[in-house]
């Protein structure tokens, strides 16, 4: 009787699966794609791609299905797989979500921060610069998300930070093209953000949170009408 409660024990306890190839594929092609590896408007070939995997061509054409249902990747019948262009329209949509989500979450963070997560804040600062000083694009895009995201985590708001997590990996692909251009300034204004959070200081936190949003807002549009001119 006792093996039995064990065997019972035992089945609620299995071993986790690893992650199915499939979803493999689609998160190493979506890192290609949000640090512009993998840049708008390349021509996708299954073969080329599935090579450079080490992986078959299925799990890649589940990949890109699934990436074209998501916007990141566009069919065309009779020519193939490409990385999505985003338009305009799509680029000030996105970023003025953004712009709404993470205002309300540094207002929230400055009421509800305590001083461990005014010190992680501090911590991803230093990280950012370390990469600004470096002049390494990827470390700085990774600070930056995990500082953005830091501070939905510390506004409270569970439904606030999801939602902002949604939108937080594109965010990350629009940044990837401005970060090097933004460089120092954004950091410090990540800096003036930190600090009004550290005080409590709530308007001004939303303030300067919505000011940074729209100063990224402004350089990728800058940035996206200087690589039409030059495409011209």
């Amino acid at each position: 009787m006792a093996a039995s409660r064990s065997s019972e024990g035992l089945l609620t306890n299995r071993v986790q699966r690893p992650v199915p190839l499939r979803e493999a594929v689609y998160e190493a092609l979506l890192e290609l794609i949000t640090r512009r590896q993998l840049e708008p408007g390349r021509h996708l070939v299954e073969s080329e791609l599935a090579v450079q995997l080490g992986v078959s061509r299925q799990p890649v054409r589940e990949a890109l299905q699934r990436l074209s249902n998501e916007g990141w990747v566009d069919l065309r019948p009779g020519y193939g797989a490409f990385v999505h262009r985003p338009t305009e329209s799509e680029a000030d949509q996105l970023l003025a979500v953004r712009a709404l989500l993470e205002t309300e979450s540094a207002r929230l963070a400055a009421r509800n921060a305590d001083e461990d997560g005014v010190a992680r804040l501090r911590e991803l600062y230093r990280a950012g610069v370390a990469g600004l000083e470096r002049a390494d694009s990827d470390a700085m895009v990774d600070a930056n998300a995990d500082l953005h995201r830091c501070i939905t985590e510390l506004s409270g708001n569970t439904v606030l930070a999801e939602l902002a997590g949604q939108v937080a990996r594109r965010v990350r692909w629009y940044h990837a093209l401005v970060v090097l251009d933004r460089g120092a300034a954004a950091w410090d204004e990540h800096a003036r953000i930190i600090d009004a959070i550290a005080a409590g200081d709530a308007e001004q936190a939303a303030r300067l949170m919505r000011e940074h949003t729209e100063a990224t807002r402004r350089a990728y549009h800058e940035r996206a009408a200087e690589e039409t001119t030059e495409d011209r």
